[in-house]
């Protein structure tokens, strides 16, 4: 089965992608699943054309964003390669599934080019938009909540929903971490606003941390790091210190040719928020904005390439002191 993933949720893709990885045998599973990133053409044919082995049910993932999206046509294909690609794609093997990838970062100026060949071709089988849900959106958001707690067999109610919503934010990865902290602390208890308060990591406390780290107040950041750490694992922290340093990085970038309601627009960020930023960001350089989130780029490479000195959460705070 061919399957075509799209969109700027990052989170629901991949919990998707989980699901089919799920069902593979997992004493083959080195040689039932394989990973493509924007392949050439041959590679692409050739890996569309795989057949699978005697250990059953094979899936391959291949990211195509580089196809589908900027305003370089260096990876367009002509007619006669999306007749291929068709062509392959229509006999594919029943034992053999395939999930084409198109996922933007958050808060992306990149979109999806719908006009290109095969962004029309892969629309024809199994395709889904993931779009990441507005902030703004809380009936949305809480819905969601309620719903992925359930999956864990965790009973919250819409109170409750809404106390996560506003405590942790409306990063889908953060929340269902938070969830599952929640399960273990809850049991098959109903969770509680006490609970919540108690367990899970608030905006607030990440807020602040981002703010000190951007203004060079380090001794205080350093702080507010060490008691994030008692809720947080350091690879967490970091995750939500890259979305959140991405957001201010645009903002800065943007301030000097746009108004905040168009800076905004451009980011799909709520005006009032971006308003707020642009205060904050008023004494605070770009290039040092920079800087930062590519030191802690560094420092979550060595980490997860094993390369990293020191131990992963002295590794994030030798980041933040450079």
């Amino acid at each position: 089965m061919i399957y075509f993933f799209y969109g700027d949720e990052e989170f629901n893709i991949s919990n998707e992608i989980k699901k089919f990885k799920s069902k593979l045998d997992k004493n083959f599973i080195e040689m039932s699943y394989k990973y493509f990133n924007n392949p050439k053409f041959p590679d692409l044919i050739a890996a569309v054309r795989t057949q699978p082995m005697m250990f059953g049910k094979m899936l391959l993932e291949i990211n195509c964003l580089s196809y589908l999206s900027g305003k370089s046509e260096d990876k367009a294909f002509d007619d006669n390669q999306i007749k291929q690609i068709t062509e392959a794609l229509d006999n594919v093997s029943e034992n053999l599934d395939i999930i084409f990838v198109a996922q933007l970062e958050p808060d992306s100026q990149k979109k999806i080019d719908k006009r290109r060949k095969l962004f029309k071709t892969l629309s024809k089988y199994n395709a889904k938009e993931f779009a990441q849900i507005p902030s703004y959106k809380t009936a949305e958001l809480e819905a969601w909540i309620k719903q992925q707690a359930k999956t864990k067999d965790l009973k919250l109610n819409d109170e409750i929903a809404s106390t996560i919503l506003l405590q942790v934010g409306s990063n889908l990865r953060m929340i269902d971490s938070e969830l599952e902290k929640l399960k273990i602390f809850a049991g098959n208890n109903a969770v509680t606003k006490e609970m919540v308060k108690e367990i899970c990591v608030t905006n607030e406390d990440l807020f602040i941390f981002a703010d000190y780290l951007i203004t060079e107040n380090k001794s205080k950041a350093l702080a507010e790091y060490q008691k994030l750490l008692s809720k947080k694992h350091p690879l967490e922290i970091l995750s939500v210190l890259h979305t959140l340093l991405h957001g201010k990085i645009q903002i800065k970038a943007n301030s000097s040719k746009y108004s905040a309601d168009e800076i905004a627009k451009i980011i799909n960020m709520h005006p009032y928020r971006v308003k707020l930023e642009l205060q904050k960001l008023k004494n605070v350089s770009l290039k040092n904005l920079v800087k930062l989130k590519q030191n802690l780029t560094n420092a979550e490479y060595k980490i997860k390439s094993g390369q990293a000195s020191l131990d992963i959460d002295k590794e994030i705070e030798y980041a933040i002191l450079q």
